[in-house]
């Protein structure tokens, strides 16, 4: 099987449902925002020794944005047979993140200065991630039309809380990471 089909040789490329927009169309911004963030999550987790909880926390993170991101692609009109959770952002995808962070947050003091990333390879792509997620919640805040009616930007939001807590949590030695 090829990997390549040379459809996005014109500057287009295919979204969920069919259409082909321009690959600098917003949507697709704001998907290569997500996208990339998915990437360094995936990084942060393989990094990651012996937590078997850190790294399903992680993986459910990682399908949670293939939700997001099918949810941006898709138009409004053909969102009507959606379903919360599976192809949509749902108000409990947020309620989930926001357990996570208080779980998280209580497991230790909360730093008395602005932190510095770096504190050991993991937490920093944590944090390499979680200023990709800002980005791409400022990308779906400037285009408001493909993510209005939803919980996009507000799971984005929470992600990012998220991710700074395990960043913190990684670091203070709460688990290892893998000696490089």
């Amino acid at each position: 099987m090829k990997i390549y089909t040379k459809r996005g040789d014109n500057g287009t490329t295919g979204v969920y449902r069919g259409k082909r927009v321009a690959k600098s169309a917003p949507q697709i911004e704001i998907n290569g925002a997500v996208d990339e963030a998915q990437a360094f999550i995936g990084l942060a987790r393989s990094e990651l020794i012996n937590d078997d909880r850190l790294n399903d926390i992680l993986m459910r993170i990682e399908k949670d944005l293939w939700v997001l991101m099918a949810e941006v692609a898709t138009e409004k009109s053909a969102k009507v047979a959606f379903s919360a959770g599976v192809d949509q952002v749902s108000e409990s995808m947020v309620k989930n993140i926001e357990k996570l962070i208080d779980e998280f947050m209580s497991a230790f003091k909360m730093p008395k200065e602005f932190v510095v990333p770096g504190g050991n390879r993991a937490s920093a792509q944590l944090d390499v991630s979680r200023t990709v997620i800002r980005r791409a919640e400022r990308v779906a805040v400037q285009h408001q039309a493909y993510v209005a009616d939803s919980y996009i930007i507000n799971y984005l939001n929470r992600l990012s809380d998220l991710l700074w807590a395990l960043a913190r949590f990684v670091e203070n030695g709460s688990i290892t990471a893998k000696e490089v």
